[in-house]
């Protein structure tokens, strides 16, 4: 008997240890991220596998200042094409330049090239995240994920852009948005991060930005894409394009310029620096249901794409 009062004890601890909820409007679940799908190869399936392998177990040790300062530096000067420079600061704290190529199941992909700049120490123990660039053609434009795990298949979505809309830098984050203490490693709301660091050097260059989020089907229902510019409106016209693309695919889309929506962004920090520096930055939101289904993930790609290749033409590119 008294054996089974000491289980029966146990069984009651056991179901009253609550995990902590994230923000059910903002995540999809505590589990890690699903990790690459039979269908994702080259590029995209090479972040799927950092989100699931790398980011998903990151810890997060906030960088200081001089950590911050070095590795935007580097970004920036490989940006500007100072690869040799740019490869002496990065080693400076620890990372370092690895060229990669896009080469699709099925060779339908781009094969274009990209540096991939990367912590050569170990990227679960500090979570800094990586820097995709362009190397076959000029920067025009940067896409940002800054919840690669908590925002299941965002990864998917950012490879997705760089593949689709040449001159892209694609800035990825490297740990669980709450891995840090209190909110240090929820990159989209902080300043004090090496993601926010080199997105403000990418302002600086006055390169537009498209930052990619998800959020809980439950939260914006009857709507599969939010659309918003942020706290500015220089991107006011691929917004529409984007939108527009997104109506002629069948997409429920909530345009934050036209209505109230929910998740518009207009206190995201790497928005309020865009819109500081009158510099275009687009909001985006996408569904769970939509991120995981290849197929429609696929099209709303393709729209996004679409929308960021006028920054190309707009440049003269």
């Amino acid at each position: 008997m008294a054996q089974k009062a000491l289980l029966v004890v146990l069984l009651v601890a056991a179901a009253a240890v609550v995990v902590p909820a994230l923000d059910s409007s903002r995540t999809d679940a505590l589990s890690p991220n699903p990790g690459p799908t039979e269908a994702a190869a080259g590029l995209e399936h090479r972040l799927a596998t950092y989100a699931a392998d790398v980011v998903a177990d990151a810890r997060y040790l906030p960088p200081d200042r001089a950590e911050r300062e070095a590795l935007a530096e580097g970004v920036a000067l490989y940006v500007d094409g100072e690869h040799e420079r740019a490869a002496r600061r990065l080693a400076e704290v620890g990372f370092g330049v690895r060229i990669v190529r896009d080469t699709p199941r099925g060779g339908d992909g781009s094969g274009r090239r990209y540096a991939e700049i990367a912590d050569r120490k170990d990227e679960t123990r500090r979570g800094w995240g990586r820097v995709y660039v362009d190397l076959d053609t000029a920067p025009r434009y940067s896409v940002q994920v800054p919840h690669p795990v908590a925002d299941a298949y965002t990864d998917r979505l950012g490879a997705g852009v760089l593949r689709g809309a040449p001159g892209g830098v694609l800035v990825i984050a490297g740990a669980h948005r709450r891995a840090g203490e209190g909110n240090a490693a929820d990159v989209a709301h902080r300043r004090d991060t090496v993601f926010h660091e080199v997105a403000a050097e990418l302002v600086d260059r006055g390169l537009p930005g498209i930052q990619v989020h998800g959020y809980a089907d439950s939260s914006v229902p009857g709507r599969d894409v939010v659309v918003s510019t942020g706290a500015g409106d220089h991107a006011r016209p691929q917004a529409r394009t984007l939108a527009g693309a997104l109506d002629d695919d069948g997409f429920r889309v909530c345009r934050a310029w036209e209505e109230k929506c929910p998740l518009e962004g207009r206190n995201n920090t790497q928005g309020k620096l865009a819109a500081a520096e009158g510099v275009p930055f687009l909001h985006i939101e996408v569904s769970r249901a939509v991120r995981g289904d290849t197929a429609r993930s696929a099209r709303a790609v393709a729209a996004m794409a679409t929308a960021v290749r006028e920054w190309g033409v707009r440049a003269g590119n």
